[in-house]
């Protein structure tokens, strides 16, 4: 076995070697451009590993059999947790890059035209990973305007595949429970329905529109049904039948075997939490450093990262689905078989 030195293993020759800031090659030093490199490039590198993280989680759940009660569930939620966990980091590491004020940053800001934070292809590729449809994106007329073919071309690859939403609604539908509890959905509907006060009752539509069991298959929500939650008018990646077994999981996560689904769905929330925390953060970032000026790459600068916080939103239908929760106490009784199979018990 060969003897493995720390420095050869971490290649820290072309890591600590990677950093070439533009105003000393123009002789103009700027003093925090090695912090702003230094940054971006740690970004990169996590945004790898949360890339790594969500592939593997995919090759997962792409199983046509995927045991609720088992070690393969448990690392798909495990392994999301790290993410969510690398996604505070990046949040975190926005208080490093606010220690550069904006004069700190003119100093060597214009010596950066065209690149831009706006041509990292792996985010972008991360959140098609996801499920980031291009039909949901702002701004999709630039938003691989200004990358490399073959990052496009890498980028157009992931959005080919399928995504970890629609590998989710897959796992959500083949939830037996629904069918072994056929009177329950119209008993949950009863209670709903009884729970509303008299301003709520607009939610019916949208209850029905998210819910509805006349069809199963996925189909578009009008914008107008602003009271589900879902205000994007964009097409729904969570079948009505995926949605109720999403209700079912949250409703019922109390059962030993809907612990560890309930904990999939809350680590899917939390990774929109954490990205929509990470673009507002950035947002206010760039608008204390430049204000209304456009961003190097040519962007529209914090309009366009405000329109990328309001709409890229990529587990918004599991978000949604807190306007329809009642209280405990109101829930419909499971029968004793259903119970038996959500608790582990025996069947004798």
């Amino acid at each position: 076995m060969k003897n493995v030195h720390y420095s050869d293993y971490l290649q820290l020759d072309k890591i600590l070697n990677a950093q070439q800031p533009e105003s000393d090659l123009l002789q103009q030093p700027a003093h925090d451009e090695m912090l702003f490199i230094i940054i971006h490039q740690a970004y990169e590198l996590w945004f790898k590993q949360v890339m790594y993280e969500v592939e593997s989680v995919n090759a997962i759940m792409k199983q046509p059999e995927l045991n609720d009660n088992s070690p393969e569930l448990q690392t798909v939620v495990h392994r999301l947790q790290r993410s969510v966990t690398i996604l505070k980091v990046l949040v975190h590491q926005i208080d490093i890059m606010e220690t550069m004020t904006p004069m700190d940053f003119l100093d060597f800001r214009d010596m950066l035209r065209p690149a831009s934070g706006f041509q990292s292809w792996q985010f972008k590729a991360l959140e098609a990973r996801l499920g980031l449809q291009f039909m949901q994106r702002h701004g999709q007329e630039y938003y691989t305007s200004q990358l490399r073919p073959e990052q496009v071309a890498l980028i157009k690859q992931v959005e080919s595949e399928q995504p970890l939403i629609s590998l989710l609604n897959q796992w959500l539908e083949r939830m037996p429970f629904l069918d072994q509890a056929p009177d329950w959905f119209a008993d949950y509907s009863a209670v709903y329905r009884s729970s509303l006060s008299e301003k709520e009752l607009a939610n019916l539509q949208g209850f029905e529109s998210v819910f509805g069991e006349n069809t199963d298959s996925i189909t578009s929500i009008p914008a107008d049904h602003a009271a589900t939650g879902n205000n994007s008018g964009s097409i729904r990646q969570l079948s009505p039948r995926a949605c109720r077994a999403a209700l079912f999981i949250m409703l019922y996560r109390g059962y030993p075997m809907l612990q560890q689904p309930f904990q999939l769905l809350n680590v899917l929330l939390e990774i929109d939490e954490q990205l929509s925390t990470w673009r507002y953060r950035h947002m206010n970032m760039v608008h204390r450093m430049i204000g209304t000026r456009v961003g190097t790459g040519g962007s529209t600068g914090k309009d366009y990262l405000k329109g990328a916080v309001d709409k890229h939103y990529i587990f918004r239908e599991i978000a949604q689905l807190t306007s329809f929760l009642v209280e405990r106490r109101r829930l419909p009784s499971l029968d004793k078989e259903t119970e038996k199979r959500l608790g582990f018990l025996s069947h004798s």
